[in-house]
């Protein structure tokens, strides 16, 4: 898009949100990083070669290795409106296990990470085990595996505001404090697969697999749950530290206000 002013042609700067959804398992999380597969690095380098020029993707947040999302925002900076139909060009690009739903015009002051106002992630654990979910959910024995207690461990991370004790590195925020909209376990239909689901205004790095790592604990019973509580409390890092693994972690959802889009 441009305008004729006195006989100048002015360039219009215009400002996109890329919807997007990706399959994590053949890459090294978002972020571009050398000699490493990357969503980003996929992304721009078909962008670049789409529009001619190199181009940066800023996300609405950063997914570890095996991780996947299936809502997804990074917003880009462009000179004047696309004159083609940016989705299908880019999607014709694209590997199959990364899919583009939309570009969405935005206003120049909004940015993909700092104006989201929720995110939700869901985490899937099958207790037996597939093949065919093997690259999509987490597979964890169902032996000795307690439901409703791992149910309970939810609750109290509904109850919680500081996150510090579930945190790979809490000395990179100024707070950890987190506010929780939601947390939940729910046994899916099958009644072979289980769904953690969790929303909150923020979140801290590694926090929602060191959550769910510690779950699985409570549910198999080596964490007792007031120990679980005490940490959540009293910012005290679990004796158990190790993440839940990668592939089973879905970002599912990133909110914005309506008025974001123009």
């Amino acid at each position: 898009m441009f305008k004729w002013f006195f006989g100048f042609n002015l360039t219009i700067i215009m400002k996109y949100f890329i919807h997007l959804a990706y399959k994590g398992t053949n890459y090294r999380g978002w972020q571009r990083q050398p000699n490493s597969p990357s969503i980003q690095a996929v992304l721009e380098d078909s962008i670049a070669k789409m529009m001619g020029q190199k181009i940066n993707c800023i996300p609405c947040g950063r997914t570890d290795a095996g991780v996947h999302a299936r809502h997804f925002f990074c917003h880009l900076v462009v000179e004047n409106a696309f004159d083609f139909d940016p989705v299908f060009r880019l999607n014709k690009m694209l590997p199959n296990d990364i899919c583009i739903y939309d570009f969405l015009e935005v206003s120049r002051e909004v940015h993909a990470q700092h104006g989201a106002i929720s995110r939700t992630y869901e985490y899937f654990i099958h207790t037996k085990k597939d093949p065919f979910l093997s690259e999509i959910s987490a597979y964890y024995s169902k032996k000795n595996l307690d439901l409703e207690k791992m149910k309970k461990a939810a609750e109290l991370i509904s109850e919680a505001s500081d996150f510090k004790a579930f945190c790979k590195q809490p000395d990179l925020y100024k707070n950890t404090q987190c506010i929780i909209s939601n947390a939940e376990i729910k046994q899916l239909e099958s009644k072979q697969q289980i769904r953690f689901r969790i929303t909150a205004n923020r979140f801290l790095r590694g926090m929602v697999r060191i959550l769910v790592g510690n779950i699985l604990e409570v549910g198999y019973g080596k964490l007792e749950l007031h120990e679980f509580e005490n940490c959540l409390k009293n910012g005290i890092r679990p004796a158990f530290f190790k993440e839940a693994y990668p592939q089973g972690l879905y970002l599912t959802e990133v909110k914005y206000l309506e008025e974001v889009f123009l």
